[in-house]
């Protein structure tokens, strides 16, 4: 059977986009690669094996175009209300909390937030199929 293991994101400053997943998701370097060109930082924390690689390509100084193609990432927590809160008072900008329902129940509680090149990321309250 597959096992994902990482999502790539390109970024243009390593240390300002560690900085934020640090802060936002409790998300530690687990590696670092330096090659020629370009640099790879795996991004992990103790609730799941699953990576955020962080891709600089040296020499970019243009942000990526994110097209129409790019979804989000998605994050599931505990407690959404405190989490929102403490991104607020980090000044990582979360949009409102919504509630989405389906046939008149809660399906999930969530917000976004953007990472410093403009990714989405999603934050849901544990519930349900989110855990």
């Amino acid at each position: 059977m597959a096992k994902l293991i990482h999502a790539m994101v390109r970024v243009l400053e390593l240390e300002r986009s560690i900085d934020f997943y640090d802060r936002a998701f409790g998300l530690k370097v687990a590696d670092r690669f330096d090659f020629d060109s370009f640099t790879l930082v795996y991004l992990r924390n103790a609730e799941c094996d699953v990576e955020v690689e962080l891709t600089l390509n040296k020499g970019r100084s243009e942000p990526y175009d994110l097209g129409d193609g790019y979804g989000h990432l998605a994050f599931c927590v505990d407690d959404l209300d405190a989490q929102h809160a403490r991104f607020e008072a980090q000044g990582l900008a979360p949009n409102k909390i919504v509630a989405f329902e389906r046939d008149g129940a809660l399906m999930a509680r969530f917000f976004f937030v953007q990472d410093p090149d403009g990714y989405k990321i999603e934050v849901l309250q544990r519930h349900g199929r989110y855990r």
